[in-house]
């Protein structure tokens, strides 16, 4: 069994918990948490199963390292902290820990990142013996995996669209949500996240992924955007009211150019409410969903939703990241330390979990 820490409790640490503890390789072994309120709570609890899974959270990072796990999720929250989250994966790197983690933007396409970020993660995996694999939904296997394989089905391929289209009304991330794709903010509010740039330091690296395993040569990355205001007053769930006049819709792509066309997209529509924008691509139903259009001959076009806690969506979205993340460590185990990309990690079946239950 593979020993693996999870770090962090909040929407991605406890599916990544979940799936820590349904993988038949790994043992989940200890648990980093923030939250004093969260030190001493058995991991079972704090991540929604339905029974004790017989580790305490712990607070103290320095000795949960000292245990030498073979395996650290890291789902601590990257958006807002970068800076931290690159510090606190060096570190577990160094202590020689197979990282997994969808926090850090610019590693997702390795190859091509700042310096600043992958010389000290590639020093610490020299020195520790570790390895480091980021990925998520989108950016991820929504726009590297998924759309790469299904690009194999077609005759012809005129254009290779990735859609992540999501209602935020369901999230419970305010910060994220306000602020930084800046639902509820006036109009002339800049959202860091839909800065000039941005959504390429964000979603480049898998224009350029995707490209890559085309065999074919960008000319360049684009971006276009598109906000749209709330017409009414609206009330979400978990993140309270957002006042009509306020951004209420975004729609972006970023466009990898190849001969001078738009070839490969990554487009994202996002609303905090069903009424605004309806003129927009939708969900065929509920909340969100992830698409993948093949325009070509033929032309193909697939959808998924994915649901976790009660029915979730965001939920559903943050499970599929931890599940592409969880199964990618055993690969790792047996593989070289080193710094990985979604091309070079096979998504595979889930062998060992079809009708597991646990002991």
């Amino acid at each position: 069994m593979i020993s693996t820490a999870v770090w962090g409790t909040g929407n991605v640490g406890r599916a990544a918990i979940r799936a820590v503890e349904a993988h038949p390789a790994l043992e989940l072994t200890s648990v980093l948490v923030h939250n004093p309120g969260k030190v001493g709570r058995d991991a079972g609890e704090l991540s929604g199963l339905d029974y004790r899974v017989g580790v305490a959270a712990s607070d103290d990072i320095e000795a949960v390292l000292a245990t030498k796990p073979r395996a650290l999720v890291y789902a601590a929250s990257g958006d807002i902290r970068p800076d931290d989250a690159l510090a606190d994966i060096v570190r577990a790197l160094r202590a020689g820990a197979i990282v997994v983690t969808p926090a850090l933007y610019a590693l997702y396409d390795p190859r091509n990142a700042p310096t600043e970020i992958r010389d000290p993660v590639l020093a610490a995996i020299a020195e520790g013996g570790g390895s480091l694999f980021v990925s998520g939904v989108d950016p991820g296997w929504g726009n590297d995996v998924l759309p790469l394989l299904i690009s194999g089905l077609g005759s012809t391929v005129d254009v290779l669209r990735c859609q992540e289209i999501f209602d935020y009304s369901t999230y419970d991330q305010p910060d994220s949500v306000r602020y930084l794709v800046g639902m509820g903010q006036p109009m002339d509010y800049q959202p860091p996240m839909l800065a000039p740039t941005v959504p390429t330091m964000v979603w480049g690296g898998q224009i350029r992924l995707m490209a890559r395993a085309l065999g074919v040569e960008l000319d360049e990355i684009r971006e276009t955007l598109d906000r749209r205001p709330l017409d009414a007053t609206v009330t979400t769930r978990s993140m309270g009211e957002f006042a009509a006049g306020t951004q209420g819709a975004v729609r972006f792509e970023v466009q990898g150019i190849v001969a001078g066309e738009p070839r490969i997209i990554v487009e994202h529509v996002t609303r905090i409410h069903p009424s605004c924008a309806p003129d927009w691509p939708a969900p065929a139903d509920g909340d969100g969903a992830h698409r993948v259009i093949v325009e070509g001959s033929p032309r193909i076009e697939v959808t998924v939703e994915a649901t976790d806690e009660d029915g979730n969506r965001a939920a559903g979205g943050n499970a599929t990241a931890v599940g592409r993340l969880v199964s990618a460590i055993d690969w790792l185990a047996d593989a070289e330390p080193g710094l990985y990309d979604a091309l070079d990690i096979p998504l595979r079946p889930a062998v060992g979990k079809l009708g597991r239950k646990h002991p």
